[in-house]
């Protein structure tokens, strides 16, 4: 049976990834809805191309630019309630959430909400509420079947196994652009020089995520989502060549890996295929052509982002919605230049400290967390950050 799908953030890497995937699968997947942002002339190809029944923008003047340039018929909506209606689409029974940051929360809990099964890219949304997804899904039957590259692995890596026989998951990181350079220098960065990620081609909010190594701080609590093992239990390793996609360590003493080419349509094919597993076009993995496979413990004083975010998943509540809030602001006013590198991190940290205890018992709550870090992390860079 063809599934339909609905893409929320299809214009940026992943969401262009995916396309790739479902185009080279057209017995298996149609698209029934796609979101996007402001890049209205992707977006109406993608739309031209693939003929969803309906599109969402960010605001009013995209959509109008956009329906211009759509075949007729095609409905299109915009704003907060037309993701949310993108991710309830009827004719959609997967949704791919690409999208970046905390805008990702809603709509992935609207997809959950309607028993749709999400296939997850945006880990910001787990972060922030995660209690409430995992605990919408186990409600309505929605699969949540990670795409970010670290827990498909683990997925993959977990399939079969007794769940009360792991001991422990391995992130690995790449380590970024500014792995062996002198943390004493990490002040000088600019963002050109953070955007040059030496594996994957990523959006510019992942790309400096990973140069900070804040990606992996936030994988660790979405892991602690997925998996349920508490941070304790979930570690970070340092593995330049990408190639070890993550780590899982059995009750024995036991590790299974998975590896494989660092390509992201790898895992976005086996997040909608799962469980089946189909052929892939992509050039093989070659196990002799990788080399000596090196890992390394990731240095605190150069990646401070990473036990800040530790320190979050521990405090509970509120603390990782406020955590990934504070460092969506900072990271866009660094690639704005109205910040420095190492704002990011003192940034996350005042805010943290200021706000990690804010009510956290409803989705709202969370919601209303989030709105208040960020005016709080926006008001501190302004004033300028202290350590």
């Amino acid at each position: 049976m063809v599934k339909g799908l609905a893409l929320l953030g299809a214009t940026g890497s992943i969401g262009t990834q995916t396309l790739d995937v479902v185009e080279a699968l057209p017995e298996d997947f149609r698209i029934a809805a796609l979101a996007g942002g402001r890049n209205i002339e992707r977006l109406a190809e993608q739309v031209r191309r693939f003929r969803p029944a309906l599109v969402a923008v960010r605001d009013a003047e995209a959509a109008a630019a956009l329906r211009a340039q759509v075949p007729a018929g095609t409905e299109v909506v915009h704003g907060r309630d037309g993701l949310v209606r993108a991710a309830r689409h009827p004719e959609a029974q997967i949704v791919v959430c690409a999208l970046v940051g905390a805008a990702g929360v809603e709509p992935a809990y609207a997809a959950i909400d309607a028993g749709k099964d999400l296939a997850l890219a945006n880990k910001e949304a787990l972060v922030a509420a995660g209690a409430f997804l995992i605990a919408r899904a186990l409600e309505t039957g929605a699969a949540i079947l990670p795409i970010d590259s670290e827990h498909n692995a683990i997925h993959q890596c977990l399939r079969g196994e007794d769940r009360t026989e792991v001991k422990t998951l391995w992130l690995t990181a790449s380590g970024g652009p500014f792995r062996t350079r002198d943390a004493r220098t990490l002040a000088a960065v600019t963002p050109e020089q953070a955007l040059r990620h030496p594996t994957w081609v990523m959006g510019p909010k992942i790309t400096i995520d990973s140069a900070t190594l804040m990606n992996k701080g936030l994988e660790v609590i979405e892991a602690h989502w997925l998996f349920g093992l508490p941070g304790e239990r979930i570690k970070v390793v340092i593995h330049p060549k990408s190639i070890v996609h993550s780590m899982v360590e059995m009750a024995d003493g036991s590790f299974k890996a998975q590896l494989g080419v660092t390509d992201m349509r790898h895992p976005i094919q086996y997040a909608l295929t799962h469980p089946r597993r189909l052929p892939s076009p992509l050039p093989p993995f070659d196990p002799v052509a990788a080399g000596a496979l090196v890992f390394e413990t990731p240095d605190p004083e150069r990646f401070p982002c990473l036990p800040l975010a530790y320190e979050a998943l521990a405090r509970g509540g509120a603390a990782p919605a406020v955590l990934n809030a504070a460092n969506e602001v900072a990271v866009e006013a660094f690639l704005g230049h109205r910040a420095g590198f190492l704002d990011i991190p003192e940034t996350v940290r005042h805010v943290v400290e200021k706000l990690g205890d804010a009510p956290a018992g409803s989705l709202d709550d969370l919601l209303d967390a989030d709105r208040r870090a960020r005016a709080a992390a926006a008001k501190l860079l302004e004033c300028g950050v202290k350590p």
